[in-house]
């Protein structure tokens, strides 16, 4: 069995919306299966965004402190988010950049040697939900945000593999699809995938 952490990263606590019910169905599916579960919720979370980049080298404050610990003993974390404005939410980057602080995701390098990444061992799928189709996301914009985050943060820190999943086209009220999309997530929730 897999310890899974599930990052919840809609800056909205709703439980009302689409990421909040496929980060349930996520978790459902794992705890079912046996697999140890822990969440992040990123909008019950109170952090600054940084703006010195000498904070870097210093720990985070709390909560972000103890939230991270959850990422540091999982091994497989998942991050659901929506798409603003053409990228992740601002609070879900500032999240990150916060839980980076002090080389929790990578190990100094040198003049010889770049950055380690300390998340060896762990692997990582990102959902993302958005108004336009996944298609048009994927191939006219070349899905640059995901690829940001998958190959800048997770990529970087040694999660491997990153893998991701779109759901496009998610406003209106097709029933039948949404249920299509919450099956998906809690039987990739079953295999801590």
């Amino acid at each position: 069995m897999a310890k899974v952490c599930v990052l919840h990263g809609h800056p909205h606590g709703d439980a009302g919306h689409l990421c909040a019910a496929l980060g349930k169905a996520y978790v459902d599916g794992a705890r079912e299966a046996g697999h140890e579960v822990e969440q992040i919720r990123l909008a019950e979370l109170t952090f600054d965004l940084l703006s010195n980049p000498d904070d870097f080298s210093a720990p985070p404050p709390e909560p972000i402190l103890s939230e991270r610990e959850k990422i540091a003993a999982c091994d497989h974390l998942l991050v659901v988010f929506p798409l603003w404005l053409g990228s992740a939410p601002a609070r879900l980057r500032g999240f990150f950049e916060q839980a980076a602080r002090a080389n929790f995701f990578l190990a100094d390098g040198d003049a010889e040697h770049a950055p380690g990444g300390k998340m060896k061992g762990k692997s990582a799928r990102l959902v993302v939900t958005m108004g336009m189709p996944g298609l048009v996301y994927k191939t006219w914009f070349g899905a640059h945000s995901l690829k940001g985050i998958e190959k800048g943060v997770f990529g970087m820190a040694g999660f491997k593999p990153v893998e991701h999943t779109i759901f496009g086209m998610v406003e209106g009220d097709d029933d039948a699809r949404r249920r299509k999309w919450l099956d998906e997530m809690f039987a990739l929730g079953a295999r801590a995938k």
